[in-house]
């Protein structure tokens, strides 16, 4: 699996604790969300005064499991979505800003992974590789 990265993970030495077997594919921009500081980083549909776009890296690795779990998901900590990149198709993790403390809204209502799925789906959100 192939995920855009943008907080820890883009470190390689944190990626090792995480992962058994990964590598980065390049620099790649995540466009249509913005990147919201906090305790933890997470990503947000961005506001008329931010960027809508997020540096990071390309992290391939066969192991979802050990990336499911360093991110929470199971706990809802962080939601894992899919969205279009330069040559297919990627994942992304989106922290849920009620339980990370970070200030940011999603669209719509229900839960929050189908709020960030909905919007994913209806704006134009996806991930370029970078040189």
């Amino acid at each position: 699996m192939e995920v855009f990265v943008y907080g820890t993970l883009t470190d390689p030495d944190r990626a090792e604790t995480v992962l058994e077997e990964f590598s980065f594919e390049g620099a790649a921009t995540l466009v249509g969300l913005r990147r919201v500081r906090g305790r933890y980083p997470t990503l947000a549909p961005p506001t008329a005064d931010d960027e809508s776009s997020v540096e990071g890296r390309v992290l391939a690795t066969p192991d979802v499991a050990a990336l499911d779990a360093y991110e929470g998901v199971a706990s809802g900590l962080y939601v894992r979505t899919t969205v279009p990149a330069t040559d297919g198709r990627g994942s992304v993790y989106v922290g849920d800003p009620d339980l990370l403390g970070t200030p940011a809204d999603w669209p719509g209502e229900g839960p929050f992974a189908d709020r960030v799925e909905q919007y994913v789906e209806r704006t134009p959100v996806s991930v370029r590789r970078d040189g």
